[in-house]
């Protein structure tokens, strides 16, 4: 735990969960009952955390994932924590390849969400429904780190991206802290669990 994060990371092994969760061999996400299983698993983890929480969402491991299962997995537990009165909770998905990037991506635009994903070892996208102002200001922050209050001023951002940047904090796809007003990456912030 930092003071710029109040809480530590935790990293999620999906292919573990899943083995554990349905006592399969394989790692193929391949029922939407399988996807509701392993959701279900994670929330519990999250739980666990706390009033606030950063999740690494491993699916490396993953070797198939059909449509609903990016449906119950991914986006369904995006939404479940946009909700009032749930915990805050911000979510990195590692190791989303082809295999399933585009289910993911799938369920993500059609619902209106969006999610940080690692797609090559370290390289992450912006992926699901954001404006162009969005992407690019979750790119300009990615590329940082961090932004400074004094940055802001200083006109690194311009007004538009100050826009996008709150947007994307009330969508849970940057950090800000609450101790020292700086904005931050979250693959940055789960830096030492890759």
């Amino acid at each position: 735990m930092t003071s710029e994060l109040p809480v530590d990371p935790i990293a999620i092994d999906v292919g573990d969960l899943l083995q554990r969760t349905v006592a399969s061999l394989y790692s193929h996400l391949v029922t939407r009952q399988t996807g509701r299983a392993v959701r279900m698993a994670i929330e519990a983890r999250i739980h666990d955390a706390g009033d606030m929480s950063l999740s690494l969402i491993d699916l490396s491991e993953v070797t198939i994932m059909d449509f609903s299962c990016a449906d119950e997995v991914v986006a369904k537990l995006l939404q479940g924590y946009q909700r009032p009165g749930r915990a805050e909770a911000f979510f990195v998905f590692r190791g989303v390849r082809e295999p399933h990037r585009h289910q993911i991506e799938v369920v993500l635009e059609r619902q209106g969400l969006a999610a940080v994903a690692e797609t090559e070892p370290g390289r992450f996208e912006l992926l699901g429904a954001a404006t162009a102002e969005e992407v690019s200001s979750w790119q300009a922050l990615e590329e940082r780190g961090l932004l400074t209050e004094d940055e802001m001023a200083q006109g690194i951002a311009e007004s538009r991206r100050e826009e996008a940047l709150d947007r994307l904090l009330r969508r849970r796809l940057a950090f800000r802290s609450p101790v020292t007003g700086r904005w931050h990456a979250l693959s940055r912030l789960v830096s030492h669990l890759l």
